[in-house]
């Protein structure tokens, strides 16, 4: 996933432009023409500008919602991933989002949509991975023995 991030400072530059081309008594216009931006916009920075000079125009911060998880809650829900499905009483070693959502709920008392948890996965570097389809208790020298001696005895021999 490619996220675009805003540069806040340029954009913050560009407004404190304008409040200086509204203090030379430069127009409306006259700032979206030099600014390249549309005169809605001019007009919102000059009544804000006017009501609340420079202070008016600073920056607001991050665009968006903030998260629901600080950076130490993230990384004390990864903490407990790492221990493994089994550690919360799973049967299996397998991830799920369901899996990850309660175990997150658990640890940071914060509910996530399972859809969400998966933005969440990435954004810690964690991936989609396939379970091999393997029994955990396979003996292959079982297998081998069972493959050379049963299974020719099992195995349908051609008619002659």
């Amino acid at each position: 996933m490619i996220t675009i991030k805003r540069d806040f400072e340029a954009l913050e530059s560009r407004r404190m432009e304008a409040a200086i081309l509204f203090g030379k008594g430069k127009s409306q216009s006259d700032v979206s023409n030099v600014l390249e931006v549309s005169r809605q916009t001019s007009s919102r920075w000059y009544h804000s500008w006017e009501e609340e000079g420079k202070k008016g125009l600073k920056a607001a911060g991050r665009a968006g919602r903030k998260p629901k998880l600080t950076e130490k809650e993230m990384k004390r829900a990864e903490a407990a991933l790492l221990k493994g499905p089994e550690a919360f009483g799973y049967t299996t070693q397998l991830w799920t989002l369901d899996r990850i959502s309660n175990v997150i709920e658990t640890v940071c008392h914060v509910k996530y949509h399972r859809g969400h948890v998966w933005k969440l996965l990435g954004s810690l570097g964690w991936s989609c991975q396939r379970p091999i389809k393997q029994a955990r208790e396979k003996d292959k020298k079982a297998v081998q023995h069972w493959l050379k001696y049963d299974w020719l005895n099992i195995k349908k021999k051609p008619k002659k």
